[in-house]
């Protein structure tokens, strides 16, 4: 069996098997198979496939769709990046709570015995009207990070919205997914070079539209990525900007991948006209949660407008972005198409949005938990593998380690892992297709046989 070192991981120590020095396997042994020996109760695999409610990435209906399974096998660091929103996060949690105060005005005998969920999103078919928000760093949640989520979405046939902030650059991204529907989130950076450079790679790798956030002249007051000191680990990198940014020795502070105060804060309006003579590519604005700058979003011929307050992480105190939602839609009129991000946890949810006029929303934070999720077979039935082991299991030659290979001691539960060949993708895809299924049975519900026939008629809005 031809065994091969781990060349992504961060530990000193990286040599063949996991990544640490045999000598040091029989002490380690019992933590590597999935944390657990004879003393210790294995943590049993939730059924599959699960409702979302459920799903590792969902703490309750009512919670903040915070993963537990993610939570307790990402590094503090990493969970409280992603999890957190900016200050006190009460907009990060209203954009959740925001759907509860919505209810349906369900229709019935309406002959629901064939549903289709399918819709476009700037003239391209798309399976359902949900598709991935831009996310930065998902190396952190799995080591294919988003080469992993373009292969989802590709497969679900949906679209992504590419980060800028990705830890794979747009080629590997377009190499893994050949056949996906991508589009590309931009910043606009102090030295327009670098957006204008960024702007021509996509455009030549086949994406189909230009995603620009808008909403951060400045990164908001994240306290949880302060106390932690985030910094990306030494093996990742924004791989966009490889090579990018001159790297001095005794440089200033790094602020998510990248030298501080890159971004440029006198961006405005004038920059979108800017924008449009780089590329033929549509405009789409993301950020917007007012109907005065819905408005002039229109004005400056952009093609369309994503309602989002960056999941809660920028200006705490905004309004969730569900209940912003409406008075854009008002204001645009149908003269470009209106999507939505934050809050999306059920197909519910979606259906909600749709209702109000979102022509497609993204999730955001349930794709990372999708990436950081993943089931293995053992000789004793399924289990579940911390994502900091698979990653290392899934740079070994064969699926299938035995305890004399890895010197485990015979007190160790499991004696056998079986490794499949879907990883992180796995994961994505699930929490796509149960966001797709819970989507149909709720359009079916309410009496509507496709995703035109949603309409703001089904609304009721509690009074509470």
């Amino acid at each position: 069996m031809n065994i091969t070192g781990c060349n992504n991981c961060p530990g000193p120590d990286a040599s063949p098997i996991l990544c640490l020095p045999l000598t040091a396997m029989a002490g380690v042994c019992s933590w590597l198979i999935c944390g657990e020996s004879e003393n210790t109760p294995a943590k049993p695999t939730p059924p599959h496939p699960q409702p979302i409610s459920t799903f590792p990435g969902n703490k309750s209906r009512g919670g903040h769709g915070e993963g537990p399974y993610a939570k307790e096998h990402l590094s503090k660091a990493t969970w409280d990046y992603y999890a957190a929103g900016a200050d006190e996060c009460c907009t990060r949690d209203d954009n959740l709570l925001a759907y509860k105060r919505i209810r349906l005005r369900p229709r019935i005998l309406r002959d629901v015995s064939i549903s289709d969920t399918r819709t476009t999103v700037q003239g391209t078919e798309i399976s359902f009207p949900v598709g991935i928000a831009p996310t930065a760093f998902h190396c952190l949640a799995w080591h294919e990070g988003e080469m992993a989520t373009a292969r989802a979405t590709e497969a679900v046939n949906t679209c992504y919205i590419t980060s800028t902030y990705s830890t794979c650059s747009v080629e590997e991204i377009v190499a893994a997914a050949p056949n996906g529907y991508r589009w590309f989130q931009l910043y606009v950076y102090r030295n327009r070079k670098v957006s204008e450079q960024i702007v021509h790679r996509v455009e030549a790798l086949g994406y189909k539209a230009l995603v620009l956030t808008v909403d951060v002249p400045y990164t908001g007051k994240r306290r949880n990525d302060i106390r932690n000191q985030f910094k990306l680990p030494p093996h990742l990198k924004v791989k966009n900007f490889d090579g990018v940014f001159e790297v001095k020795e005794n440089a200033g502070p790094e602020e998510y991948g990248i030298p501080a105060n890159t971004l440029d804060p006198s961006i405005s309006w004038k920059d979108v006209y800017w924008l449009q003579s780089l590329t033929r590519l549509p405009i789409i604005i993301k950020g917007i949660l007012t109907k005065e700058d819905a408005e002039l979003a229109v004005e400056h011929g952009v093609q369309g407008i994503i309602v989002s307050n960056h999941g809660g992480r920028q200006l705490d105190g905004g309004p969730a972005t569900i209940d912003a939602l409406s008075e854009i839609v008002d204001t645009v009129q149908g003269r470009i198409e209106v999507y939505l991000d934050g809050g999306i946890r059920t197909g519910s949810d979606v259906l909600k949005a749709v209702a109000l006029g979102a022509k497609c929303v993204f999730i955001g934070r349930p794709a990372v938990w999708g990436l950081a999720y993943k089931v293995v077979q053992n000789a004793d039935g399924p289990f579940i593998l911390p994502v900091r082991i698979q990653h290392c299991l899934s740079h070994l030659n064969q699926g299938l380690l035995t305890t004399r290979l890895l010197n485990i001691p015979q007190n160790t539960k499991y004696h056998s892992v079986l490794y499949p060949s879907c990883q992180g993708e796995e994961g994505v895809r699930e929490v796509l297709q149960i966001l797709n299924d819970e989507f149909r049975l709720s359009m079916a519900l309410a009496g509507c046989r496709n995703v035109a026939e949603i309409n703001r008629n089904l609304i009721q809005f509690s009074k509470l």
